[in-house]
C-alpha cells in the first residue's frame, strides 16, 4: 500500500470526469447519501460476530467472453440460474455472478476505487452480482436496494498471479472500445485472498446511473500481482479503433463522504492506545 500525495491524487481525480464520455451527463456530486467508493478507516469500523463467512460456489463453465466496453474491461458470465452465486456474509439471499472488472490508475501509485486509512492500492477488482431471488434480471436489480452485491478485491504491487495471466493474455485482443473475445472456463475465485475477512456497507455503483443498490464487501488482504500485469491493463484503450487513441487508465470514481453510515468488520480489530495506567496505590501484596 502506498501513501499518496493527496494534491497529486486530486489530480488523477479531477482529470476523468472531465475527459470520459460516460461522466458528461451525469451530476458529479448526486443527492443520495450512500455514495461509493468511501474512505475505510479502519479504527472506525465496527466488527460485528453476527457477521457470517461469505462462502463463493463458481462455476468455470458459466464464463463467457471479456469485452472492452470503453470503460474498462469486463468478464461476462451466464446468469440464468444459480450456478455461479455467492452467499453468506451480509447478504440475506444468493446472488449469482453477472461480472467482475477492474479499476486502475496511470501508474502504481493510485488506482484503487475504495482506499483505506487513505492508502491506495494501484488496482481494485469489483466482482458484479445480483439478487435473482428479489428480482427478474441484472438491470432491474441495478437500480433498486438489496439489488446487487459487490466484493471488492485490492491488488498490489508483488509477485507474478499465474492465474490473472490467462486473463491479461487476452487483453492485446480487446485493446479498442466495443471489442469482445471469447473466454471459457475461468473461476475468478482464484482472483481471491485466501484470508477471509471484509468490511461491508451499503453504497452504490461507481459508475453511471450510481444507484445506491449494492452491498459491498471489500476483502481485508490484498492480493499480489506484477508491474507487467499492471501495465498490460494500461495499454487498453477507451477509444474505438479509428478514433485518436485515449489510454484507459485512472478510470476510478472518487471518494465520497461517509455521511450517516457504519462500516461493519467480520473480523475483530483491536487498536491498542499508548496510555500507560498508573497502578493504584494499594497496601496489599499486590497478585501475580
Amino acid at each position: 500500500v502506498l501513501p499518496v500525495n493527496p494534491n497529486v491524487l486530486q489530480v488523477a481525480y479531477s482529470r476523468l470526469p472531465a475527459v470520459h464520455p460516460l461522466w458528461e451527463s451525469v451530476d458529479l456530486v448526486p443527492a443520495g447519501e450512500r455514495q461509493s467508493p468511501i474512505n475505510i478507516r479502519w479504527r472506525d469500523s465496527v466488527y460485528d460476530p453476527g457477521l457470517k463467512p461469505l462462502t463463493i460456489s463458481y462455476d468455470p463453465t458459466t464464463c463467457l467472453h471479456v469485452w472492452n466496453n470503453g470503460y474498462s474491461f469486463l468478464v461476462e458470465f451466464e446468469d440464468s440460474t444459480d450456478k455461479s452465486v455467492i452467499e453468506g456474509g451480509p447478504l440475506e439471499h444468493n446472488y449469482r455472478l453477472k461480472q467482475f472488472h477492474f479499476h486502475w490508475g496511470a501508474i502504481d501509485a493510485w488506482g484503487s476505487e475504495h482506499t483505506v486509512d487513505s492508502k491506495c492500492y494501484p488496482a481494485e477488482l469489483h466482482l458484479v452480482h445480483w439478487n435473482a431471488v428479489k428480482f427478474e434480471n441484472f438491470e432491474d436489480a441495478a437500480l433498486e436496494e438489496n439489488g446487487l452485491a459487490v466484493i471488492g478485491v485490492f491488488l498490489k504491487l508483488g509477485k507474478h498471479h499465474k492465474e490473472l495471466q490467462k486473463l491479461v493474455d487476452t487483453l492485446p485482443s480487446i485493446k479498442h472500445k466495443d471489442t469482445l473475445v471469447e473466454f471459457g472456463s475461468f473461476d475468478p475465485s482464484c482472483l481471491m485472498p485466501a484470508c477471509p475477512d471484509y468490511w461491508t456497507y451499503s453504497g452504490s455503483l461507481t459508475t453511471p446511473p450510481l444507484s445506491e443498490s449494492v452491498t459491498w464487501i471489500i476483502k481485508k488482504q490484498p492480493v499480489e500481482v506484477d508491474h507487467d500485469q499492471l501495465e498490460q491493463f494500461r495499454t487498453l484503450l477507451f477509444t474505438s479503433e479509428g478514433e485518436k487513441e485515449k489510454r484507459m487508465v485512472d478510470n476510478f470514481r472518487p471518494l465520497q463522504p461517509l455521511m450517516n453510515r457504519t462500516v461493519r468488520s467480520s473480523f475483530r480489530h483491536d487498536y491498542v492506545l499508548n496510555i500507560q495506567v498508573k497502578p493504584q496505590p494499594s497496601t496489599s501484596q499486590a497478585t501475580p
